[in-house]
């Protein structure tokens, strides 16, 4: 139903700014002969006051009134002994030949010259162009449909821009209600591990339902910031990126290689741990995904100037140039399961809310690729 909707705004559209094309042009050609027939009526007058007045008088100042009503077309008179005279054209460019062959040659593109002529008897010729009327006229369409095309764009944006927002608010919306439904369960754990320990239960075993139960309490913590402004803290980007890579690779295949490259000294951004802690997850998950679980996976951080980029390195299938920045979009994904949501939320976290940028630095098809994270440091 919305595709056929959609059709048929599409064709009205095209027919509406065809039909307004059509009579703009109609109405052009119609308003060009009744411009034609005035000249012609006054080149008639010129040739029978020629025929009875002083040839010496200049055209401004001729009496006839159908000759003095003509103030909007330019013209030029070319006498047969080859006398030039013109009307309408600016006064300090009347002397001027250059300028006038000039206006000669431009009016004979745009109208037929017409010969000035009393009986029998020929006098000149007359040439002329397009009134500011005209020429204004001619211009209509084209600024008729940049109206169309802007307000068009004006709507599409709009409505884009609510179906966006609608769309953010539904993902928060399920983010809150998530972390709320897992909240209750994750109270009634920490009752039972504590329950564990004075059964006198196996350090062992509820350390590892703590850890458990640890992960859990962040994953809410990560879904319950979702749609809420998060709050930055100075914190050392080695350190908590260190973080979320010893606790995926302690968790992920031995076939997995697993390097972390960075700088002795510590370096400070504003991030939001939790937050941060997700997309680096994000990276290396699917970075493992890429490889299949088998391969070698790097994590490179670099200090700038005033940025430090932190390198996601994997040795997988690569990307496809064509598709560097649409593994960023929502939905997207090349796994027969999965909703394509994980580099989407890099980029927001990254992007929206810690003002730093996300993007694939580099991609060779079978032999892996690096993506980037790039973001402000702070003074220590």
């Amino acid at each position: 139903m919305k595709k056929t909707t959609r059709w048929i705004l599409i064709i009205s559209s095209f027919v509406i700014v065809v039909s307004i094309l059509w009579n703009t042009y109609v109405f052009f050609q119609k308003f060009k002969e009744e411009e034609r027939t005035k000249m012609k009526i006054w080149a008639e007058a010129l040739g029978e006051f020629l025929q009875t007045t002083d040839l010496d008088r200049d055209l401004g100042n001729l009496t006839l009134a159908v000759i003095k009503n003509n103030t909007s077309t330019p013209m030029i008179y070319v006498g047969k002994d080859g006398e030039i005279r013109s009307n309408n054209l600016p006064e300090n460019k009347a002397g001027d030949s250059i300028y006038i062959q000039k206006k000669i040659k431009q009016f004979n593109s745009e109208n037929d010259p017409i010969e000035v002529t009393f009986r029998t008897d020929k006098y000149g010729t007359l040439y002329y162009g397009n009134s500011d009327v005209l020429n204004n006229l001619k211009y209509y369409p084209i600024a008729l449909i940049l109206i169309i095309v802007f307000f068009s764009a004006a709507v599409y944006f709009f409505f884009r821009i609510s179906k966006v927002a609608d769309q953010n608010k539904l993902w928060a919306g399920m983010a809150k209600e998530t972390a709320h439904q897992i909240g209750t369960p994750l109270s009634s754990l920490l009752g039972w591990s504590e329950l564990l320990k004075s059964e006198n239960v196996s350090p062992t075993i509820t350390e590892e339902i703590e850890k458990d139960i640890d992960r859990l309490s962040t994953i809410t913590d990560r879904f319950s910031k979702i749609g809420s402004v998060p709050k930055l803290e100075k914190l050392d980007i080695i350190s908590e990126t260190k973080k979320s890579f010893d606790y995926l690779k302690a968790r992920s295949s031995k076939l997995v290689e697993f390097n972390f490259i960075a700088p002795t000294e510590e370096i400070y951004c504003l991030v939001n741990s939790q937050l941060y802690g997700w997309t680096i997850e994000n990276l290396i998950k699917n970075a493992i995904d890429a490889m299949k679980g088998k391969g070698r996976l790097t994590i490179e951080i670099k200090k700038d100037k005033k940025t430090v980029k932190i390198n996601v390195i994997d040795s997988g299938k690569g990307i496809h140039k064509s598709d560097y920045l649409k593994i960023f979009n929502p939905g997207y994904t090349t796994k027969k399961r999965g909703w394509g949501l994980g580099l989407s939320l890099v980029k927001r976290i990254i992007e929206n809310y810690h003002d730093g940028k996300v993007k694939v630095l580099h991609s060779v098809i079978d032999k892996g690729s690096t993506l980037q994270i790039l973001l402000k440091t702070v003074d220590d």
